[in-house]
């Protein structure tokens, strides 16, 4: 449930709300979370129009992660091309503390929706972690279909099936 606190670890997840979006916005900035992640950091400008239209689309859903009392980062699922995704990005200074994995448990009982995929960087170790420790499983069948990347950034494809 939305706003519950787990209490072993400090961390629950709440509606996103204005003020978190500078902290989302200097968490996608940090240049080794955007390597990280294999994602580009947006300009002020374009960060702000990304994050207006997917609050106003209700088909998304849209989480803050907060960790012992502070915005840690968000978690954030949405439909595309007939697959419900899910993305996460959590602020360098909450890494290895099992916030994202906490947050990540606490959301996919939220979000019942299955199959529930996830692409990760094949480099985001971290990230691969936390998707298998949350029952996430490489669909190594949805990779095989996927185009190649334009980027050249190779990426696995995980999925929660129900």
């Amino acid at each position: 449930m939305a706003g519950v606190r787990d209490a072993a670890h400090g961390v629950h997840l709440r509606a996103v709300e204005d003020q978190d979006l500078g902290v989302f916005f200097d968490h996608q900035a940090d240049p080794e979370a955007s390597e990280m992640a294999a994602f580009p950091a947006r300009g002020k400008g374009q960060f702000a129009a990304h994050w207006a239209k997917i609050r106003a689309d209700d088909t998304n859903i849209l989480r803050t992660i907060v960790a012992d009392g502070t915005v840690a980062g968000n978690i954030v699922s949405w439909e595309q091309d007939g697959q419900r995704l899910l993305g996460y990005w959590v602020g360098r200074g909450h890494w290895g503390r099992g916030v994202a994995t906490q947050a990540l448990a606490q959301f996919v009982r939220q979000v019942t929706a299955r199959p529930l995929y996830a692409h990760v960087a094949v480099h985001n170790v971290g990230s691969i972690r936390v998707l298998e420790k949350c029952a996430f499983r490489r669909d190594r069948a949805q990779e095989a279909k996927a185009p190649a990347p334009d980027d050249g950034i190779e990426e696995l494809i995980f999925v929660l099936d129900a």
